[in-house]
């Protein structure tokens, strides 16, 4: 099959008109929905702050400060680099304007983020080294933060500018992994360190390699389906003319362009969250460490959970060990978990004296919310190792039976309680970043999607297969709590509704895309390591 004729203008036939500018009305909301935004986030990080009680240096806010923007900047590229996916078919089909379709887009990815229940956010937060996690208030933590963002901002940037369609949870996970590594090589002979949780990071590349495969087959068998059932013509047929589609048709994609965003905000805003919490936990560990929210009518089925807990430890735990202290039963726990050695007796009594004394703080102390300002950074990396220790021993091979690991349960969802909450404003920040990020820069994406994957227009029933594929796929992962690339799902998606229309493939833009997701990994591992050992000495 051969390309189609451009017209003299340069477009293909049928083609949206990408150059509208919008109105000035619109440009001053976007303003101040950002000025806003900037206001309500440090307006919640203030009360937060000043409610705890904390008094935070200057250079420490500062920091602080500096780490939250570009936190913020990474959700800002990730709306304009990766919804650009979404909004490509109802703009390709005429179903809305450019403009239109972007603001719709953004305000159901902002909604996305809203509701999400922040699982994502953790899920990533587990790639990353378990001492940089439990000191990350030091300089390490901070050279941490700013060399992983700063990484995948960078890369983000370089693919957006070539107009390539790749995956911000991709290059973010690709950092995170470039610091690991970096921590590791950087540690002191004989000092225990811990570099990549690779059994952690072969779930999310099973995620993110299986995902585009399922876009690819998923999305043509469903336009196959769909020529099978729906036997109208006009359907599976070019965009002739600037008009918009039957009403039917340009209600479906308009819904399914609203599921991939409402999806993709679900899932990719909660990885900026989850690095704003590690932020604000290093920076101001008194109101942000543990979850004050949790009310004093919780408190006894906590303790009930720990004692529960405490009693399974020690029994797997040598009989005749000697008693050991809370700080060395944190040693160990660390110690294990950078090794992923945990079925090990000394471990099982080591968490035993940790469940013993978490559950007797929260005892002395009434609650989680009442734990003092001095108290705080222990119990919160004490009930982080344990939950952590306790998620390796109930899902792999181990000494507990089916009983214990039943029992355990509890004891674990109450620590993730405490450990792994978001706040509203981060939510909010988080949510306004990306979608106004999508209302900006996103022409270069929408128009390789739309115009340079296949050798033909896209039609109607491509758009709608593969942006429903895409939007079930991507919630799927979340209940799975698993990262995954919207660009790859999307993209995969379209050119597998070409291939089953027999549209034909355009073999350039398949090859910068396939170069973008093989590289992807190694340039941001390359960046973010260097930028690691760099600001490890400027910190």
């Amino acid at each position: 099959m051969t390309d189609v004729a451009l017209s003299p203008d340069g477009l293909r036939p049928g083609a949206p008109k990408l150059g509208q500018r919008p109105p000035i009305a619109a440009r001053i909301v976007f303003v101040a929905l950002l000025a806003a935004g900037l206001a309500y986030c440090v307006a919640g990080l203030r009360s937060d702050i000043v409610g705890a009680g904390e008094t935070v240096a200057f250079g420490v806010f500062a920091l602080l400060g500096l780490a939250l923007l570009i936190a913020l900047g990474f959700e800002f590229v990730n709306g304009f680099h990766d919804t650009a996916n979404a909004v490509a078919t109802v703009i390709y089909t005429h179903s809305l304007p450019p403009v239109a379709a972007v603001v719709y887009s953004g305000l159901l990815n902002l909604t996305g983020v809203l509701v999400s229940t922040g699982a994502v956010a953790f899920t990533i937060i587990t790639l990353l080294p378990v001492e940089l996690i439990l000191q990350v208030g030091s300089q390490a933590g901070y050279a941490m933060i700013f060399a992983l963002l700063l990484a995948a901002i960078v890369w983000n940037l370089g693919t957006w500018w070539l107009g390539i369609p790749n995956s911000s949870s991709h290059a973010l996970i690709g950092s995170i992994m470039g610091v690991g590594l970096a921590n590791q090589l950087m540690a002191p002979a004989g000092q225990a360190t811990s570099g990549v949780d690779w059994s952690q990071a072969t779930k999310v590349f099973q995620a993110l390699l299986f995902s585009p495969v399922v876009g690819f087959i998923a999305s043509g068998l469903l336009l196959l389906i769909l020529k099978f059932l729906i036997r109208t013509p006009k359907l599976y047929e070019e965009p002739r003319s600037d008009q918009p589609p039957p009403w039917w048709i340009r209600g479906l994609l308009i819904l399914t362009c609203g599921g991939v965003s409402f999806a993709h905000g679900s899932n990719d805003g909660q990885k900026g969250m989850g690095l704003i919490m590690l932020i604000l936990i290093g920076a101001a560990p008194t109101a942000y460490a543990l979850n004050r929210t949790m009310p004093d009518a919780g408190a006894p089925a906590f303790e009930a959970a720990a004692a529960a807990a405490q009693h399974v430890f020690a029994g797997h735990a040598a009989a005749a060990a000697p008693a050991v202290t809370v700080e060395q039963a944190r040693s160990t726990v660390g110690d294990a978990l950078r090794t992923k050695k945990v079925d090990r007796p000394d471990v099982y009594g080591a968490l035993a004296v940790l469940s013993g004394d978490i559950g007797a703080q929260v005892k002395a102390y009434g609650s989680i919310k009442h734990v003092p300002a001095a108290a705080t950074p222990n119990l919160r990396n004490d009930m982080y190792l344990t939950s952590a220790a306790t998620g390796l021993l109930t899902k792999g091979k181990s000494a507990l039976t089916k009983a214990d690991a039943a029992a355990l349960k509890p004891f674990q969802g109450q620590l993730d309680k405490g450990t792994r909450f978001i706040p509203t404003w981060v939510k909010i920040g988080v949510a306004i970043a990306l979608g106004l990020g999508t209302m900006v820069g996103w022409k270069r994406i929408v128009v390789t999607v739309g115009e340079k994957i296949g050798k033909t227009h896209l039609t109607y029933g491509q758009g709608a297969a593969a942006e429903l594929v895409a939007a079930v796929t991507i919630m799927l992962a979340d209940q799975f709590k698993l990262p995954v690339s919207t660009t790859h799902i999307l993209s995969s998606g379209v050119a597998g509704t070409m291939a089953a229309n027999g549209s034909g493939l355009q073999a350039r833009t398949l090859l910068n895309i396939a170069l973008a997701w093989v590289l992807t990994l190694p340039a941001a591992i390359l960046l973010a390591g260097s930028l690691y050992f760099i600001l490890r000495h400027v910190f």
